[in-house]
């Protein structure tokens, strides 16, 4: 989920799963009309990623959702891969066709598109050309997020659905019975589900819904949910979290987690949605799957739980990690399911293989430090714990005796949370190497150089200030700010070096003065890397060089910059489930959404010169992925110049036949004038995401050896980086 939008908003009935790659908006604030507005407004914080920098931005209620300060929006949600989840489509309308046989008052919370909506209301045999009436049944859509309510209506139109539907713009707490709607609802349905199954809010939503919104004992679609969860062993896992034992593997001198604060830069104990099917190789099952917490959506559920499972072990070796699904029941009967369940679980109810969709993930928990060493046919005890909107776990040996034992984060008076991927990079051999060894030899130019670190990158800080004794560090720490300078007062003594001579700057780049610096900087540094941008294209790390334009009277004329520049790289890919995951609708389960993918961002079937946008994905975790040719360059950013307008062209011959879905692009980072060290974002490094720019159609790839020619043996690749927006416009030619 995205860390900038809160996990409150669920409650909301905007879907924080839906919202997955919303990296321009913060959150958004909704103005109920005055006696001087006529229509409602929605206030929606944008960000302008090269500086860092936020404006509101004013949705109006009569405004097109198809106008510029909408669709882009819209264009990077996950709602188009949940509407081509047609799994999930087809056991909804199974369920909803049981459970709706009678005219009633239905209530879709969280309505989206009006899928469900439209399903209820044809179950009952409504339409345009019937009338509201009590006696005939109607159906209430709930749905707080606007711009989605806009293209609700739309859908509707187009489907003869409008006049029995009835749309109201509100979070479903803010609904009362006699003013919004005519009376209690029969039947609720919902899909305000995340990959831990609460993340949206499902626990208060349904509380209020029971109390306040709904007839006593109502039927309800989903009936229930249930939680599963198997213990694994897992190297990748355990490098997402342990920083401490693997910064120890290092021997470089710099600790991030000295001894005796190990916790003072960590994960945060939650769950992490994540394509477990990518890591079946690496994987080692050390359980049988095990039943966890059960959720009736059918009558209010408690906002707290716990249980104690015993779990034998089926494996001798080390857990790592919890990794967790659920399944739905959706009708009361029993007999319609959807799972979310990993390809390794021999489910009758599970997806099919080509069902790969990025909106529901497994889950991980992670089992703090080294993880807890078991062996075949020991009992281990799991306690598992439930609040409103997550589930957490601890986990100990049944040999052992005391409550300590138990496998959780000690306290501690400081913690600086970081994403699993940042955590695992500070903790790379590799990485710490090239970091360093750049550092080095760039501290080697001066005697007293004045260092400025303009990222949130503590690794460099650190660095810095132990590798010369005589470097004076100035950070911005733009995202981490206080909490950063405090980590570095905490980790000085143990890394060598006094704090006065780091200081962190409380103003913005364009405000730094020699007032402030004292002296011209010598060395400008960045990885780079900021707090908060984890969603974001790799382009959008540009910042760095948008920054270090903002800061040039501050720096000296013969200024070391590091890294020195970036380079565009790119690659064919062949992404079929991504694709079809993303591509243009037309109808579900019988329900016209032709309207909506243009907005959504759909590949396929979009009017020139619209196309879907680039989008940031870990290539790996992708589904199946194929390269289709080698790695190219398309253009290259100069850091020793100001920010500019830059283009690049190449000819791309394939090496591999296939189907080409789209390009996959990223930056490598140079560190060092001599193009020595150089520190790749690509795909083979699993750690960062890349851009995603898929393509309209598919393309069909030969190599020309193959004599065929019903194929496309090269592409022609152009892009344009616009500095004033940050955006990157990619187009190609196949021949």
């Amino acid at each position: 989920m995205l860390p900038l939008i809160p996990k409150a908003l669920a409650l909301l009935s905007l879907s924080s799963r839906a919202i997955t790659r919303l990296s321009l908006i913060s959150h958004s604030l909704k103005l109920t009309p005055s006696r001087t507005m006529s229509t409602q407004r929605v206030f929606q914080l944008k960000l302008d990623p090269l500086t860092g920098d936020s404006e509101w931005v004013v949705i109006e209620e009569n405004e097109d959702v198809a106008e510029s300060s909408q669709e882009p929006l819209l264009a990077t949600t996950s709602y188009l891969d949940m509407l081509n989840d047609s799994q999930r489509n087809r056991a909804y309308r199974l369920a909803i066709d049981k459970t709706v046989t009678k005219p009633c008052h239905v209530l879709d919370i969280g309505a989206g598109t009006g899928l469900l909506s439209m399903m209820a209301a044809r179950a009952m045999g409504l339409g345009d050309s019937t009338a509201i009436t009590n006696t005939q049944g109607m159906v209430t859509a709930c749905e707080s997020y606007l711009p989605m309510v806009k293209l609700m209506k739309k859908v509707l139109h187009v489907n003869g659905m409008g006049r029995n539907i009835k749309v109201i713009n509100k979070r479903s707490d803010e609904l009362k019975v006699g003013v919004d709607i005519v009376s209690r609802a029969d039947i609720l349905v919902s899909e305000i589900l995340d990959s831990e199954l609460l993340g949206e809010g499902l626990i208060p939503t349904l509380q209020h819904a029971h109390e306040m919104l709904l007839v006593e004992n109502p039927h309800t679609v989903p009936y229930r949910a249930t939680t599963y969860g198997q213990l694994v062993e897992s190297t990748f896992f355990w490098k997402l979290h342990d920083l401490y034992n693997n910064e120890a593997k290092a021997l470089d001198g710099i600790h991030l987690v000295p001894t005796g604060l190990d916790t003072s830069l960590h994960v945060k104990s939650k769950q992490y949605a994540m394509h477990c099917d990518a890591l079946t190789k690496e994987i080692k099952l050390m359980s049988e799957p095990f039943k966890i917490f059960e959720f009736d959506f059918w009558k209010r559920p408690d906002s707290h739980g716990e249980t104690q499972l015993e779990i034998k072990a089926t494996n001798d070796g080390r857990v790592h990690a919890v990794v967790s699904w659920w399944i739905l029941q959706l009708d009361r009967e029993g007999t319609i399911f959807y799972s979310t369940a990993p390809r390794w679980i021999s489910l009758p109810i599970h997806k099919s293989t080509g069902d790969w969709c990025d909106h529901w993930k497994q889950c991980v928990w992670f089992i703090p430090g080294k993880g807890m060493s078991i062996c075949k046919g020991e009992d281990v005890v799991l306690h598992a714990f439930h609040t409103e909107t997550s589930i957490s776990y601890k986990l100990k040996s049944q040999v052992s005796i005391t409550e300590e034992s138990w496998c959780e984060l000690t306290a501690a008076d400081f913690h600086l949370t970081l994403p699993p991927e940042r955590i695992a990079i500070y903790g790379d051999g590799e990485w710490r190497f090239s970091m360093l060894t750049a550092i080095r030899n760039a501290l080697q130019q001066g005697e007293q150089p004045l260092c400025l670190i303009a990222d949130d990158s503590v690794f460099s800080a650190i660095s810095v200030a132990h590798l010369s004794k005589t470097a004076r560090v100035l950070t911005l720490f733009p995202g981490l700010g206080d909490q950063g300078a405090r980590y570095l007062e905490i980790v000085a003594d143990a890394n060598g070096f006094s704090i006065d001579r780091v200081e962190v700057l409380q103003k913005k780049k364009a405000c730094l003065t020699m007032d402030d610096t004292q002296q011209k900087v010598d060395l400008l540094i960045g990885e780079p890397y900021y707090y908060g941008n984890d969603g974001m294209l790799p382009w959008q790390n540009l910042r760095f060089w948008k920054e270090r334009t903002m800061l040039d009277p501050v720096l000296s004329r013969d200024v070391l910059i590091m890294p020195c520049k970036g380079i565009l790289k790119a690659c064919a890919m062949s992404l079929p489930e991504l694709w079809n995951s993303r591509c243009s609708l037309n109808k579900i389960e019988g329900f016209n959404h032709t309207v909506v993918n243009t907005t959504l961002g759909a590949c396929g079937d979009l009017l020139a010169p619209k196309e879907g946008p680039c989008l940031p994905f870990f290539i790996w975790q992708c589904g199946e992925i194929k390269r289709l040719s080698e790695v190219f360059t398309v253009m290259e950013f100069d850091f020793s110049k100001p920010i500019s307008p830059c283009q690049g062209i190449v000819q791309v011959e394939f090496t591999e036949a296939g189907i080409c879905h789209g390009f996959a692009l990223w930056i490598d980072w140079v560190m060092d004038s001599e193009n020595s060290i150089v520190i790749s974002t690509g795909p083979d490094h699993r750690y960062w995401k890349q851009g995603l720019k898929l393509l309209a159609k598919p393309v069909a790839i030969g190599i020309k050896e193959s004599g065929r020619t019903d194929v496309c043996f090269s592409t022609i690749v152009e892009a344009a980086f616009n500095p004033c927006n940050g955006e990157l416009n990619i187009q190609h030619t196949f021949s």
